[in-house]
């Protein structure tokens, strides 16, 4: 408890993520960042980007470093919101499977 108490005191709460420091090296441009996640959900992270630029490179065949992470960014972006659109298309049908399992659920009561 006292502990919890110092942590907070001094700014840092008990639990908090640790700071993590991650050099990026993609596209012949290299500089470190420090951010509150964990080490490995970072390398996880980069591993995916490279790859998602290695796609790019090889689908698009542009050479240019500044396109190139451009499109990738827009190609992500384009990704993240289909997969949002098919989480809120299986949202509504899982939704509508409840509603007619309770519709049926009724029915049988009153039976």
């Amino acid at each position: 408890m006292a502990d919890d108490y110092a942590a907070e005191k001094n700014g840092t709460p008990k639990n908090a993520v640790k700071s993590s420091v991650l050099k990026l090296d993609v596209l012949g441009t290299s500089f470190t960042i420090t951010v509150e996640e964990d080490e490995s959900y970072l390398s996880k992270v980069l591993t995916q980007y490279k790859a998602a630029v290695e796609n790019t490179q090889s689908i698009s065949g542009i050479t240019s470093p500044l396109n190139i992470a451009i499109l990738t960014g827009f190609l992500l972006c384009d990704e993240i919101n289909k997969m949002k659109q098919s989480g809120e298309e299986a949202s509504g049908k899982t939704l509508r499977l409840i509603a007619a399992l309770d519709e049926a659920l009724k029915a049988c009561a009153d039976e």
